[in-house]
């Protein structure tokens, strides 16, 4: 059975890249988002645009995901939802969601958001690098790797 990888992909910054990898891998993609995102012409890459709405994206990832896929998101419920499942979540910056990191990064997530609704301006995370692309290439190929040894 092959792994799949979904990209969790209104906001994604690493879509390219992981259509190289999974080609590389000859792994399907889907891409899923609640608006047209232009995709490479590849049987292997399908697009699919749900309703909009909050979670509408997370909910048609999380619900498709199974054992051993690879979920890229910066969502951190959605990366809750799929490791709850045994899918992996990789975030756009090469940060590999873990079972054991899961539980600190939603309190982490509640803290700010709790800061935020006080009016506190927190800032936001940092820009986007190549150092974070380079790291996202290397987690996206060793949890490929980690998958399939799994897998056999």
């Amino acid at each position: 059975m092959t792994l799949t990888i979904y990209i969790d992909a209104d906001a994604c910054p690493v879509k390219d890249e992981t259509y190289k990898v999974a080609a590389r891998y000859t792994l399907p993609t889907f891409v899923v988002s609640n608006s047209f995102i232009q995709i490479p012409q590849s049987p292997l890459i399908k697009r699919m645009i749900v309703d909009a709405g909050p979670d509408i994206a997370d909910d048609w990832i999380a619900d498709q995901a199974v054992a051993g896929d690879i979920v890229i998101t910066n969502d951190i419920p959605l990366a809750a939802r799929v490791l709850a499942k045994d899918a992996y979540a990789i975030a756009p910056n090469g940060r590999a969601f873990t079972k054991d990191s899961i539980g600190a990064a939603l309190a982490q997530r509640s803290i700010m958001e709790h800061i935020r609704s006080t009016g506190e301006i927190t800032g936001g995370p940092p820009p986007f690098s190549n150092a974070n692309r380079s790291q996202f290439l290397q987690t996206l190929d060793q949890t490929i790797n980690r998958s399939q040894k799994l897998r056999r």
